[in-house]
């Protein structure tokens, strides 16, 4: 690949086009992919993109940036979820440092996009903020002989904020499955960056503020797990599709863990970083029936 590039969808929620930014600049997609999604990246659609680039075959998009952006993907088949994966997030939830992954899953309509707003469930006293590095995989995944190997499945990364009830997750029965998979608790994005550009997975700073004051100001040097050993793991337990994401975990600084700290509540903003993933910004909104 001789651009640097970062894959986005833009548009109308549920009519969003495929595009990619490069050097500033955005291009539309749609003539060489309809969707961002499973099969795109099964065909090494990626791959596609660097060379359109290349050729100078895609055209400029006028007024791209005046677009709501969507979520850089379209729904994956599945969302799993690694939890407890920071050391210090498993001390402030007074939980035990896990001897392998803690595994969960999410709802993939979850998804939405960078700055949409994020509902408040009904009966909810305990919505809380994660923010996580979340992988894309790229190729069928299933039974890795190695976590070196699991690289070469990760099609890239995006910013992903895992909005958590903890009522739900912890003190209703203890499935947190409830607790995920709310409508709206998983804005993603605002952009796909390929593998290829983020080298090292394992050296990124992650940071979170709610209505401008810092919560979360971590890095993935701390995982417990690895991103290559979570993605070797799960494909020993389930078969990894093209699109599905990976949450990775989050590191302290949650609401859960800051005792006296309020959840969120109808008004609150939300604002997330990962380094070279860029930033959302959610606005918390009281969910009606």
């Amino acid at each position: 690949m001789t651009h640097d590039f970062r894959l986005l969808r833009l548009g109308d929620r549920g009519q969003e086009t495929p595009a990619v930014e490069s050097d500033g600049l955005i291009y539309r997609l749609d003539a060489i992919a309809a969707r961002l999604d499973g099969a795109f990246f099964s065909a090494n659609g990626i791959a596609t993109v660097a060379a359109a680039l290349d050729a100078g075959e895609l055209p400029l998009w006028d007024g791209a940036d005046a677009l709501r952006r969507g979520a850089p993907i379209d729904l994956p088949g599945k969302i799993v979820c690694i939890g407890v994966n920071y050391r210090a997030h498993a001390d402030e939830s007074e939980q035990q440092i896990p001897a392998e992954p803690v595994v969960f899953m999410k709802d993939p309509s979850t998804i939405v996009g960078p700055e949409d707003d994020v509902l408040i469930p009904i009966g909810s006293s305990k919505t809380d903020w994660e923010v996580e590095l979340g992988v894309v995989i790229g190729a069928q995944t299933r039974y890795l002989s190695s976590a070196e190997q699991a690289m070469t499945h990760i099609a890239g990364y995006v910013l992903s904020h895992d909005v958590s009830e903890r009522e739900f997750q912890l003190e209703r029965g203890g499935q947190w499955d409830k607790g995920k998979s709310c409508e709206t608790f998983n804005p993603l994005g605002p952009v796909l960056v390929p593998a290829a550009a983020i080298p090292d997975p394992q050296n990124l700073d992650l940071k979170l503020w709610v209505n401008g004051t810092p919560r979360q100001d971590g890095n993935t040097r701390d995982m417990i797990f690895n991103v290559a050993h979570i993605v070797w793991y799960l494909s020993q337990f389930m078969v990894l599709n093209p699109g599905d994401v990976i949450n990775t975990g989050t590191p302290e600084g949650t609401a859960l863990g800051l005792p006296g700290q309020p959840y969120l509540s109808a008004g609150d903003v939300v604002e997330t970083e990962i380094t070279g993933l860029g930033r959302t910004r959610n606005r918390l909104v009281q969910a009606t029936r």
